[in-house]
């Protein structure tokens, strides 16, 4: 039986409540590839508190505990400066909100690299401290046998290919990537590495549409698509993009909502009361009997 949160306006904002329903597992979402075709796409979007899995989890597959949160919720130039424990406590808080959904949270950048006793060892301890199912690292490749390593010692592994933010400064630029024909034959290569060494899914991050086709058709695994393509296996988004959070939208987000006018707006209203002096009013003071 698994463990969600539901609000309680009466005490806490969040008090846990047994659900009994089970959690999707990690071989229920490769198994939705089966001879190439995936007849249901996977959904996947990031989330970083507990009340952010509460609302996305039951619409989702897959909740990704992105190292976005560097930019998203730290205000960092780039995911490069997050830390193994801001990943840790972020995925445990959104483990603690969500009951459906698969849960991987990234391996930031320096904590698995180095060897693969090293990307062992940080992922042992997100999953131990977080209670998530799974990790996602970056890299092709060259990060094959590490995957191998991290997989046969029982830890699930989404890989990814294609544009690899951690590895911005390498690259130059979050450019789309696949444009010359060395690139594009790298990437479907990487991602065959990826898949032969047991990574049970493999973000495909933006590249031009006819190489993540290719990739989807070159590996067994599932893919899931960010500036890829429709006919990848799923898709991600980070939430905040789609909600319209931030006025800058990548070419490859639609945005759903615009909710960063709307808290705005709240917070322009509220002031407005205060300062008149109209909030708080007679339904929100305490008067004596």
């Amino acid at each position: 039986m698994s463990t969600t949160f539901q609000l309680d306006t009466a005490t806490s904002r969040a008090n846990p409540t047994p659900q009994p329903i089970r959690r999707l597992t990690v071989p229920a979402i490769r198994a939705r590839k089966q001879d190439g075709v995936t007849a249901e796409p996977i959904v996947m979007l990031t989330a970083y508190t507990a009340r952010q899995a509460q609302l996305l989890d039951a619409h989702c597959d897959v909740l990704l505990v992105g190292d976005s949160l560097g930019q998203v919720i730290y205000g960092l130039p780039s995911t490069v400066p997050v830390t193994l424990e801001m990943m840790a406590n972020h995925a445990a808080a959104v483990v603690r909100g969500s009951w459906h959904a698969v849960v991987v949270v990234d391996m930031p950048f320096g904590t698995y690299e180095g060897s693969p006793e090293q990307a062992f060892a940080s992922a042992a301890h997100l999953l131990k401290a977080s209670g998530a199912a799974a990790v996602k690292l970056e890299g092709g490749a060259a990060m094959a046998a590490t995957v191998e390593f991290v997989v046969q010692r029982g830890v699930p592994v989404i890989g990814h290919v294609g544009l690899t933010p951690q590895a911005v400064n390498v690259l130059g630029g979050y450019g789309a990537r696949g444009r010359t024909e060395a690139e594009a034959a790298k990437i479907v290569g990487d991602a065959r590495a990826l898949a032969d060494a047991g990574a049970f899914a493999i973000v495909v991050e933006g590249v031009v549409e006819p190489i993540a086709v290719a990739v989807t058709e070159a590996v067994p695994c599932p893919t899931i698509g960010i500036g890829a393509s429709a006919r990848c296996d799923g898709q991600v988004l980070v939430t905040e993009d789609l909600l319209g959070m931030f006025e800058r939208v990548p070419r490859f987000v639609k945005r759903y909502e615009d909710i960063a006018a709307l808290i705005s707006g709240a917070a322009q209203r509220y002031a407005a009361d205060v300062r008149n002096r109209t909030f708080p009013g007679p339904e929100q003071t305490y008067q004596a009997d």
